[in-house]
């Protein structure tokens, strides 16, 4: 289980699980696997199926966060004097 989301209720033809599929989610892979070792990976999943409450999802991509993609820019930069 990684968290809750909000969908309107059923209502005439427009069924909620529709609504839900598609969705893309975006979630810590620190909170995902319960490790702060992996706190500077976000990770994206988009639902595939409802079922009943709960959403099965499928990995959609994986992007490094702001201040780790920095941190790494600033490793390898070297200064040039001219």
């Amino acid at each position: 289980q990684c968290g809750k989301t909000l969908v309107s209720r059923t209502q005439g033809t427009k069924i909620a699980s529709e609504q839900l599929k598609g969705r893309v989610l975006e979630l810590n892979l620190a909170d995902l696997n319960q490790d702060e070792d992996q706190a500077s990976k976000k990770i994206k999943l988009c639902i595939e199926e409802v079922q009943g409450r709960n959403c099965l999802t499928d990995f959609h991509g994986m992007t490094l966060t702001r201040d780790k993609l920095y941190s790494l820019v600033r490793k390898w930069h070297t200064m040039i004097e001219a």
